[in-house]
């Protein structure tokens, strides 16, 4: 079943909203819970297919897991070492950070299991997880470096210092989970910093993490004890609403309870220097993490080229900075963001697509994109259909183009918002977004 939007042109957001539970923190909540001794009790849980995939995976592991239920999930841990070996394939759905970051945690255990995924997930590449974790003593089997990933039992992983080739908080984090069953310490050294959940939640279940500089090491053998957790909105999803928000007339839009950790925070630090109006309010810590309340006003934007060290601070959410960059006046320059080019889709390329078909002067490069801002027109892009290449966010992000449109968008292949934003369309809806979701056979 595939399914697309048509958005109506025009219009403004504006209301409060509080948009779905973090997907990365929904993730590793499940994940350490499951490991953890004792029951994790999770509040404002990610009710989407990519977090359900994780769920899934570890009842497949003798895990007992209640929930979800209005954002609520209890999970019963077995400990660092009760898993259980899984019958069949463990099928992570679209989710390629639950696959990443699965491949450390199961690398460590007495069983071999399999991990498959959907067709978008298959082409995904997962050498530069493997790469570091065989250099831990684990055996692990790709298809041409794709999935599915096969792994095997091993006596015992040693831990490692590795220097991760560029920044990525799925590599370090594998790397991590797999350091909970190596000998020794593993410590992982970032070219740029990360999102660091894994270290903030490693810590809440009770392991001794170091943080020295760009290097955080753990050492092999710890327990986790099991603690609350309560998920906050998620800032990648939130950055929809603010991009939107900034570029339609006339807006003047809320965002509750939005997960604040610097790691993530790029979105709002690059807006902010393309001249948008985001005041953050009501700052307070919820189990580690920052949270606040996001008001965004319509400004007019500028383009900027964007500081490097920013990049990997907003790399999920380029999609949506690429649409405001169109709506900007003047070029916007993206570089060091190669990664782009291994998400669910190569983003760099189909936004440069998408935007083209728009009447945008879009050119994609190796690493990043140069896009020529249109922001002195009413209606930057003109009417036509996009495709999304089954890759959400791209989805998500032509959809508030549309705000900023002549006629109306028809966005194809967006089949997979669901994975990390359950009831996008009627959120949309409600803050002002004219949009039409269509399913088809």
């Amino acid at each position: 079943m595939s399914r697309s939007f048509r958005v109506a042109p025009g219009g403004s957001l504006s209301g409060t909203l509080r948009v779905p539970g973090d997907k990365s923190i929904s993730h590793r909540s499940v994940m350490l819970g499951a490991i953890a001794d004792g029951v994790t009790e999770i509040t404002g849980f990610l009710e989407g297919a990519d977090a359900i995939s994780t769920m899934e995976i570890f009842r497949a592991m003798g895990v007992r897991i209640d929930g979800p239920q209005g954002g609520r999930v209890t999970v019963h841990g077995v400990g660092l070492h009760g898993l259980r070996a899984p019958v069949g394939p463990l099928d992570c759905g679209n989710a390629g950070t639950a696959m990443r970051l699965l491949m450390g945690l199961l690398a460590g255990q007495r069983f071999e299991s399999t991990l498959v995924g959907d067709e978008s997930l298959s082409k995904r590449p997962m050498r530069r997880v493997a790469e570091p974790l065989a250099a831990m003593g684990a055996r692990i089997e790709t298809r041409d470096g794709c999935p599915p990933v096969r792994i095997l039992p091993v006596a015992a992983l040693q831990g490692i210092r590795y220097q991760l080739p560029m920044a990525s908080a799925q590599v370090k984090s594998a790397l991590l989970l797999a350091g909970l069953y190596a000998r020794g310490e593993t410590t992982v050294v970032e070219p740029a910093p990360t999102r660091d959940h894994t270290e903030r939640m490693l810590g809440g279940f009770g392991v001794a993490v170091r943080r020295d500089g760009a290097a955080v090491t753990l050492r092999g053998g710890q327990s986790l004890r099991a603690t609350a957790i309560d998920v906050p909105a998620d800032i990648s999803s939130a950055a929809f609403f603010l991009a939107g928000a900034s570029i339609a007339p006339g807006s003047d839009l809320v965002l509750e309870h939005v997960g604040m950790n610097p790691t993530r925070t790029g979105i709002v630090d690059i807006l902010r220097l393309m001249g948008a109006d985001i005041e953050v309010r009501n700052e307070h810590e919820v189990g580690g993490e920052p949270v606040a309340d996001l008001r965004v006003r319509a400004a007019a934007l500028r383009g900027i080229a964007v500081p490097p060290e920013l990049v990997p601070l907003a790399i999920d959410e380029f999609p949506a900075l690429f649409v405001a960059a169109a709506c900007a006046r003047g070029r916007t320059v993206v570089t060091g963001a190669a990664e782009l080019r291994v998400k669910e889709s190569d983003r760099i390329a189909v936004m440069a697509e998408g935007l083209r078909t728009l009447g945008v002067d879009a050119t994609p490069t190796p690493d990043g994109m140069v896009i020529e801002g249109r922001g002195e027109q009413a209606a930057v892009f003109a009417p036509g259909a996009v495709h999304a290449h089954a890759d959400h966010r791209i989805a998500m992000s032509f959809a508030m183009a549309a705000l900023r449109a002549e006629g109306e968008l028809a966005v194809h292949d967006a089949t997979h918002v669901a994975t990390s934003f359950p009831g996008f369309e009627a959120l949309a809806r409600s803050a002002g977004l004219r949009i039409e979701g269509r399913s088809q056979a």
